[in-house]
């Protein structure tokens, strides 16, 4: 369809423990964690929703095996606390990451402030992999967040 544009995205994430991995991710993209706390008590007083389904992760209640993350700026749902816009959604899946990711986050900070960010990311449980330099383009970190994933730090 031609002019046809996407009005609002989510990237998913397979994780082991997707509350803890939304929580880096958000601290490190300077995005806030969805809460769907109110949606959650609405279903389980209806009776949508059992207690099986619900989690408590830093005293809110979450549905079990998800996670998402939204930026600031874009417009959210305040019944439910789902973003409408740019968002990072979580879900643990059984199996373990086996190979590199297909695809990967590129974290950008301020001109020339590498090391600083670097850092940041390091003291919010990233790890770095190798650095890769591009001569007079400049240089960038592969690193991993905790879980494992790759993603650049530039």
């Amino acid at each position: 369809m031609i002019g046809y544009m996407a009005l609002s995205w989510k990237l998913v994430i397979d994780s082991t423990d997707a509350p803890v991995l939304a929580d880096f991710w958000a601290a490190a993209l300077e995005y806030e964690v969805e809460d769907p706390s109110a949606l959650i008590e609405q279903l389980l007083t209806a009776g949508h929703l059992g207690e099986e389904a619900v989690v408590e992760h830093r005293g809110r209640k979450t549905f079990r095996g998800y996670a998402a993350i939204r930026h600031p700026e874009d417009p959210f749902d305040e019944a439910s606390g789902v973003g409408r816009g740019r968002r990072l959604l979580f879900q643990e899946v059984p199996e373990g990451k086996v190979g590199k990711n297909r695809l990967h986050i590129d974290v950008h900070g301020e001109p020339g402030g590498l090391d600083k960010l670097v850092a940041r990311l390091e003291a919010l449980g990233a790890t770095r992999v190798r650095e890769v330099d591009q001569g007079p383009a400049g240089h960038w970190w592969i690193m991993q967040d905790p879980e494992g994933n790759e993603f650049c730090a530039a």
